[in-house]
């Protein structure tokens, strides 16, 4: 999971590059020409749009979600692995209603054969097929996660569990960053 994080967030890192220099080029082309390339707005909003998708799958592996973890660590740690567990259940079945929702969108556009009302005139499949994809990657990945913190939970083996699904502390975040610029 690690792995697909870390490509995924190489996608959208490299998919933001190209969003910036496409929107410099487009800046450089109105001011120099008076001209346009036309749909830098439309190609900024697919790339935010499957980024988002996509950066749910980051925040759900690397335990980058919000949660409020002030009196979590002075819990025992049963509890602590029945929150843990409570949480990605609640994750899996996110993923579920984003899938429930996102089918409905991609039906509409289908069904409308829909179009961006820009010059581009791109079909809305296209890109809102991508952002499905990105949702139904998140969705499978919090199945996983959900299916194994749930054989953790139920075969009481908490102490694993608060170890894999716990929030990460501040002492972890800082060694991570510190283990990064080590390696750097």
């Amino acid at each position: 999971m690690d792995r697909l994080a870390t490509w995924i967030s190489r996608i959208f890192g490299w998919a933001l590059l190209f969003l910036s220099a496409f929107i410099a080029l487009e800046t450089v082309l109105r001011k120099l020409f008076n001209t346009s390339l036309q749909g830098a707005d439309e190609l900024g909003g697919y790339v935010l749009a499957i980024g988002a998708s996509l950066a749910f799958i980051v925040a759900m592996i690397d335990r980058a979600h919000i949660r409020i973890d002030v009196l979590h660590a002075l819990f025992p740690v049963w509890l602590q692995a029945l929150i843990d567990w409570l949480s990605v259940i609640s994750l899996g079945v996110l993923g579920l209603f984003f899938l429930y929702v996102g089918w409905f969108v991609i039906s509409d556009t289908m069904e409308y054969g829909s179009t961006a009302a820009t010059p581009w005139r791109t079909p809305l499949i296209w890109p809102q097929s991508a952002w499905y994809a990105g949702l139904a990657i998140f969705a499978l990945c919090s199945f996983v996660m959900a299916a194994r913190a749930t054989r953790l939970f139920f075969s009481g083996r908490y102490a694993q569990l608060a170890e894999e699904f716990n929030p990460e502390s501040a002492e972890d975040e800082l060694a991570d960053e510190l283990e990064q610029l080590q390696e750097r």
